[in-house]
C-alpha cells in the first residue's frame, strides 16, 4: 500500500541510466508531491512524462550546485508553509558530490521534516561490480581538476585503508590514471565502470598501471565514469621495497614531496619514511 507524502522535504533517487530503474514510492512521491526541486528540471520532466506523472501546474523550481541562497530561501518558503517539497536529483541519490548539502541543512535548522526514497548511486552499483572490497570504502567525489591539487589529494588518500571511489570526467581521466598509478602505486588493482545501466556499459579492471597505459592509448571515453582503486597491500614493507621506492619518488620530486608519495603507496608513519629518505640522501 502506498504511503502518503507527509509535509517537509523528501529527496528521491532518480535512475542513473535505465528510466526503469525508478522505485514505486519514488514515483508515488513524484505524483504526491505539492512542490517540485530538480536538480536539472528538464530531465525530471522527461522522467515524469517516460512514467506518466504529470506536473499539473505544480510549482518546478530547480535547485543545484550554483543555486545561491534565494534559491534556497525559495525552497524553505515553500517547507516553512507545510509544503509536501520532493527534491529529485539529476541522476542517482540526491547531494552526492554536490554541495546542496546546505539545503537539507537548512531545512533541519529550520524545523522542517526531512526523508529520503533511496535508490540508485553509481558509486556504489559500480563497487558492487568491481570485485574490490567493499568491507571498508572511501568515497572521494571529483578529485581537482588541476594537477597539484589532484596529486595532492592523492597523496592524502593513498594510505586510506579500503577501496576509493572516485568520480571522473572523461576528459580528465587519462591524467588522473597517471597520476593515481605514479601516486598510489602501479600495482594496486583498478576498475573502470563506464555508462553503468546504460547500452554500452563498460567494467574494466586491471593494475593501476596497466589501467593507466591502457587509457592513455585509447580515445576519449564517453559518458560517466566511476573509478575504483583497491587498498595497498597489507603487511610489512620490506627495507630493499622501501628504499626503492624512495629513490624512485626522490628522482622525480623534492623530499617532502617524494615522502608524502611513498607514505601514500605504503601507509607507513611519515616519522619512519621521512628519517629513511633522509638517511638515503646523506649516503648511508
Amino acid at each position: 500500500m502506498a504511503q502518503t507524502l507527509q509535509a517537509g522535504l523528501l529527496l528521491v533517487s532518480t535512475p542513473i541510466g535505465n528510466a526503469r530503474d525508478i522505485t514505486l514510492r519514488a514515483l508515488d512521491a513524484l505524483r504526491e508531491a505539492d512542490v517540485l526541486v530538480a536538480e536539472d528540471t528538464r530531465s525530471l520532466r522527461r522522467l515524469m512524462e517516460i512514467h506518466g506523472v504529470p506536473l499539473a501546474g505544480r510549482p518546478l523550481l530547480a535547485y543545484h550546485d550554483h543555486s545561491g541562497p534565494p534559491a534556497r530561501q525559495k525552497v524553505l518558503a515553500y517547507l516553512t508553509e507545510g509544503q509536501r517539497v520532493v527534491y529529485a536529483s539529476e541522476a542517482g541519490t540526491p547531494l552526492i558530490a554536490d554541495p546542496g548539502y546546505d539545503l537539507v541543512r537548512a531545512a533541519r535548522e529550520a524545523g522542517v521534516a526531512v526523508s529520503a526514497a533511496p535508490g540508485p548511486a553509481a558509486a556504489i552499483m559500480a563497487l558492487s561490480l568491481s570485485g574490490l572490497p567493499t568491507d571498508r570504502f572511501f568515497f572521494a567525489g571529483f578529485l581537482p581538476s588541476q594537477a597539484g591539487g589532484r596529486r595532492k589529494a592523492l597523496r592524502a588518500l593513498g594510505a586510506v585503508p579500503g577501496t576509493l571511489i572516485f568520480y571522473e570526467s572523461p576528459k580528465r581521466l587519462k591524467k588522473s590514471l597517471a597520476d593515481m598509478a605514479e601516486i598510489l602505486g602501479p600495482g594496486r588493482d583498478a576498475v573502470v565502470a563506464r555508462e553503468l545501466t546504460k547500452l554500452f556499459e563498460q567494467v574494466a579492471a586491471a593494475p593501476l598501471g596497466d589501467m593507466a597505459e591502457r587509457y592513455a592509448e585509447a580515445a576519449t571515453p564517453k559518458g560517466e565514469i566511476v573509478v575504483l582503486v583497491g587498498p595497498g597491500a597489507e603487511g610489512e614493507i620490506g627495507e630493499d621495497d622501501l628504499t626503492a621506492l624512495l629513490q624512485a619518488a626522490l628522482a622525480r620530486h623534492s623530499t617532502k614531496d617524494a615522502v608524502a608519495e611513498v607514505c601514500a603507496q605504503t601507509g607507513l608513519p611519515r616519522k619512519q619514511v621521512y628519517q629513511k629518505a633522509l638517511a638515503l640522501l646523506n649516503g648511508s
